[in-house]
């Protein structure tokens, strides 16, 4: 299956198992915009508690918050964000589609070193062990030529971004000769810059109303908290505060189901340092978060660092933690050193002191902060891109697998009766009673047995726990494992236990220590 088949599939899998819905659907829907259904509220939220407790739970010096959503309107001034929060936007005027020319861009130049990467691909499978693959990118012609056009492109993109300069960049993608990928035209209007902030009204009569914003981001909440959760938790640098919440921008060019939506959730954290160990401490978060990603067991190479071009008027160190998603690397997390800028911000726009009293060092300054920062909706897209598989059986057959990692499965057992009668339904309910204060199970009598292993395979349920006539003599029950499909008996007094060990968040969480 090609990448655009198994993205067309992902959409329509979603959508048929209740893990996501277009918003507003019955009306024509609102683009950009998208539901959870009852087995995608229950990944993302399995998504969200792996994060927060590997983020608060396992470190003693990270607590969490609940900021809310709406926030002073300095806040965004003190920030930067009501006049540096934009995109530049170009416009195709055969196709009318409009798109951020910065992307544009970085998919040309990901486009020539995929060239590079396929001629080293090429020449690793002909010669074998013995290929020096840092000999042959150094030497090859092919290889430099892509490599050099691909870094010239780079050095020029990143020098216009930093000196802002609009026309330069819409002159490097008529250079490049970048075409619309619905015209297939190079026809392309002036770039724009287009702030993406969304604003409302806070008041009870509209003469009297002041504006505010919805937050564009979940930071800002724990800036402005920072000193109110120090002091309170007696917390001592190194410190963090994490936090998780809804973010809301005014995405022009949205797309890519649910990659870059108007409305989405954020995952971040803030951990405060002293001045001068932050790169130390970026490093730090940079590894650890790259082996949280790898314990979802897809392999090391889905995952990679991206260095920003340009960085953001408040960092001085950035990276990326890309995924390999059906539409090829894009960026999942973002790792930021901040410097002092936002608390240093708030301190001038609040005329309030946010200073840290280090009693080792028997001094006060304004905290140094490494963040890191994942779209928790990006998140569930890698996942459930990733497991989703048509497999074929050694009897020919096929089947939909949703290969999730047991402990994050909206579901984590079907307890079946093998039939509809003589007593086993009731014995199944037995066992959902069992097991459901510790786990999401469910039950089901409908349909043949196989046809009720295949759905659970579809929606990533790990274990079938088939009730049959020999449980209401002995008490054991067939277990079947989704990935393997072997399955053994074992006794009703033992699920808990196996459940325990394989599909609980403890379990992913182990692997972290």
């Amino acid at each position: 299956m090609n990448p655009e088949e198994l993205f067309k599939n992902i959409i329509s899998h979603s959508k048929e198992y209740g893990f996501i819905f277009q918003s507003s659907e019955i009306y024509d829907g609102l683009s950009s915009v998208y539901d959870y259904g009852q087995l995608g509220a229950e990944l993302k939220k399995n998504l969200r508690d792996y994060w927060w407790k590997s983020m608060v739970q396992m470190h003693q010096n990270i607590v969490g918050i609940d900021a809310a959503i709406f926030m002073h309107p300095t806040t965004w001034k003190a920030s930067g964000h009501v006049d540096a929060f934009n995109d530049p936007l170009i416009d195709n005027k055969d196709s009318k589609k409009r798109y951020r020319a910065d992307v544009l861009i970085e998919d040309h130049m990901a486009k020539i070193m995929a060239k590079a990467d396929k001629e080293v691909e090429k020449a690793k499978n002909k010669f074998g062990e013995t290929f020096d693959e840092a000999l042959y990118r150094s030497t090859n012609p092919r290889v430099l030529e892509n490599i050099n056009k691909a870094n010239a492109i780079e050095a020029r993109f990143k020098q216009a971004l930093e000196d802002n300069n609009l026309e330069e960049v819409r002159q490097i993608i008529i250079d490049c000769e970048i075409v619309c990928p619905i015209s297939g035209t190079k026809n392309w209007t002036e770039v724009r810059q287009f702030n993406l902030m969304f604003s409302t009204q806070i008041g009870s009569v509209s003469e009297e109303a002041n504006t505010v914003y919805l937050r564009p981001e979940t930071a800002q909440g724990i800036f402005v908290n920072y000193l109110n959760v120090q002091k309170t938790g007696r917390m001592k640098i190194p410190f963090g505060i994490a936090q998780t919440g809804k973010a809301f921008r005014n995405e022009i060019v949205a797309r890519q189901f649910i990659f870059r939506m108007r409305e989405f959730e954020q995952m971040e954290m803030q951990f405060f340092v002293r001045p001068g160990t932050e790169i130390e401490w970026y490093n730090y978060w940079k590894e650890t978060r790259i082996k949280w990603h790898r314990t979802f067991g897809f392999g090391d190479n889905k995952h990679r660092f991206h260095d920003h071009l340009k960085l953001a008027h408040y960092a001085n160190a950035a990276c990326d933690i890309e995924f390999n998603f059906p539409f090829g690397f894009k960026e999942l997390e973002g790792i930021h050193s901040r410097s002092d800028f936002d608390l240093k911000q708030h301190e001038q726009f609040s005329g309030k002191k946010l200073q840290y009293f280090d009693a080792e060092l028997n001094e006060s300054y304004v905290p140094y902060v490494v963040e890191t920062s994942i779209g928790l909706d990006r998140l569930f897209l890698a996942v459930y891109s990733e497991s989703l598989k048509e497999e074929t059986l050694a009897d020919g057959s096929t089947r939909t697998l949703m290969s999730l990692p047991f402990a994050l499965a909206p579901v984590k057992a079907a307890i079946l009766p093998l039939v509809n009668k003589d007593g086993l339904p009731e014995k199944a309910d037995e066992i959902v009673n069992l097991l459901k204060y510790d786990f999401n199970v469910t039950t089901e009598a409908k349909d043949a047995i196989g046809k009720r292993y295949r759905r659970n395979d579809a929606i990533g349920t790990p274990y079938c726990i088939t009730v049959d006539y020999d449980t209401m003599e002995n008490n054991t029950v067939t277990l079947r494992n989704r990935d393997t499909m072997e399955q053994q008996r074992v006794a009703i007094s033992e699920l808990k236990g196996i459940m325990d060990q394989t599909a609980s968040l403890s379990s992913l969480l182990k692997q972290l220590d």
